[in-house]
């Protein structure tokens, strides 16, 4: 059982409240919780008879050195010790901000600062997701599993495969029927897979009908205990057609073996334009346009992510009438140029594996370095409704409205998102980007993501916000919140940037300003 698992097992909302124990309304959990404990999340603990959120509120500051720590852990009543940096370009996150739940209360923090003479106020808080999930993309030829297999962690369905793309698989995980429409033993392994992806840690998928896959954000994944180290260059066709004038006049036919699309150069508009000559090849799979063949094996973990060991099982009978030839010879490699081998016809026309000539050498080098290192991607998505907006304005379509209409910038951690169109607000942001450990989880199952609403302060103002309850960043800095929060800072990733300023400049390109 994972540790996760167990804080589920062992926190039992309805117990009974005893003198020594104090109610945490944090979430919809509500633990009583005794002095020097944390609930079951532990975000929140018992200090002293009050309810504290236990990590740092955390400040950004976009001048510092990419995530050093400039300014040290700071308890609530203390003084700040100094500036971030003392430039102005702070930003209050919601990374540890506390939570807008019960419905009917303000967000955490709600930030004023000027940026250009404008007076621009940021709405911070953590929201609890039960309408969430990832989208992982896994940089590989390798086959994982069949379109809409089952994919799980700890043996419980946590999502599915879904499209493959360029080079890269996709999965589709986590979701609210995962989280709370099945058993309590799927909601807490989706819950705790989740978790550990969005917080950039490694988690072992099995898929059903296909491989186990170890998954961690920004690293190389590991299918079936092998290491990936590179995503292909392109499929078979489009390899041919980068790389055919490297091959002119050093070899007489090239294959590239790809599971989707296999290239045959020869045949190939890119080799017809350099003015190649018939080979008599005979490619067993279905003929698309000239020189591209689908479906010449099932997919799998062979060569270009096809289930073949021995390339030549793709090969028919060559014809002597359309250029087969003693002596001919024959490249064949994958599209990443991790698989090739050099072949002669004989006097019976059937290929002779040879030693791989160094003439082509260079050309399956430039294979590899044209390909990039393979990567795990994973995309935190969620649903931003109920209590969220209601801790922003007193009318929370507004907020949608607001946010849909561009006037409104949203971050999680600080990190840009993308929305998407339609209804609601509906986020994509790179986990990679989030600082560290911003992500938590309640037991109800659902996950906790630092959210922040950057606009005007007279739009805020417009759509019905908290005005009474807008705060400086000094103050901030210098009080910390209801949840007695204390203060930390530190260096904003160098990709991001400073949200008070990419809101500004949107919101003047947009004729808002």
């Amino acid at each position: 059982m994972s540790e996760l698992a167990e804080r589920f097992e062992t926190h039992d909302p309805g117990e009974k409240q005893v003198a020594e124990k104090i109610r945490c309304d944090a979430c919809p959990v509500m633990c009583y919780i005794s002095d020097g404990r944390t609930g079951a999340c532990d975000r929140y603990g018992n200090v002293g008879g009050r309810i504290v959120r236990m990590d740092p509120l955390t400040i950004l500051d976009h001048a510092a050195e990419t995530g050093a720590v400039v300014v040290p852990f700071v308890a609530e009543g203390e003084e700040w010790d100094g500036e971030l940096v003392n430039t102005g370009r702070r930003f209050v996150t919601a990374i540890g901000a506390g939570t807008t739940y019960p419905d009917y209360k303000p967000a955490p923090f709600i930030v004023s600062q000027e940026v250009e003479g404008v007076d621009l106020v940021t709405v911070v808080t953590e929201g609890i997701f039960s309408y969430c999930g990832v989208k992982v993309k896994i940089d590989t030829d390798r086959h994982l599993g069949p379109e809409t297999a089952t994919v799980r962690a700890a043996g419980e369905a946590i999502g599915h495969v879904t499209t493959g793309e360029y080079g890269s698989q996709m999965l589709s995980l986590g979701g609210v029927h995962h989280l709370t429409g099945g058993s309590k033993a799927e909601g807490r392994a989706t819950c705790d897979a989740l978790l550990n992806l969005c917080n950039r840690k490694p988690v072992e998928l099995t898929i059903d009908g296909g491989a186990t896959v170890i998954v961690e954000a920004g690293k190389p994944p590991v299918i079936d205990g092998q290491l990936e180290h590179r995503m292909r260059v392109g499929c078979g066709s489009a390899t041919i057609g980068m790389f055919a004038t490297q091959w002119r006049d050093l070899v007489d036919e090239v294959v590239v073996v790809d599971d989707h699309i296999t290239g045959v150069v020869s045949e190939h508009q890119a080799g017809k334009v350099l003015g190649w000559q018939d080979t008599g090849i005979k490619i067993i799979g279905r003929r698309s346009t000239p020189g591209r063949y689908f479906k010449v094996s099932e997919p799998g973990l062979g060569w270009g992510g096809t289930s073949i060991s021995d390339p030549l099982s793709i090969l028919g009978e060559w014809n002597a009438k359309k250029g087969a030839r003693p002596g001919l010879s024959l490249l064949m490699v994958s599209t990443t140029g991790e698989q090739f081998a050099y072949y002669e016809l004989d006097d019976e026309l059937k290929p002779v594996q040879k030693p791989f000539p160094e003439r082509l050498q260079k050309s399956v080098g430039l294979i590899e370095d044209n390909c990039e290192p393979a990567l795990c991607t994973v995309l935190f998505v969620g649903g931003a409704g109920g209590s969220l907006r209601a801790g922003v304005t007193e009318n929370p379509v507004n907020l949608t409205r607001s946010v849909q209409g561009l006037t409104t910038y949203v971050t999680v951690g600080g990190a840009p998102v993308y929305v998407w169109p339609g209804g609601g607000i509906t986020l994509m942001v790179d986990v990679t980007r989030v600082p560290e450990g911003a992500f938590g989880y309640v037991p109800t199952p659902a996950l906790v993501a630092p959210i922040e609403f950057t606009l005007r302060r007279d739009d805020y103002v417009r759509l019905g916000g908290y005005e009474a309850e807008i705060r400086s960043v000094d103050d901030i800095l210098a009080k910390g919140g209801e949840y007695l929060n204390p203060r930390r800072g530190t260096g904003a990733p160098a990709s991001n940037p400073w949200p008070p300023l990419a809101q500004l400049r949107r919101a003047a390109s947009n004729g808002s300003g």
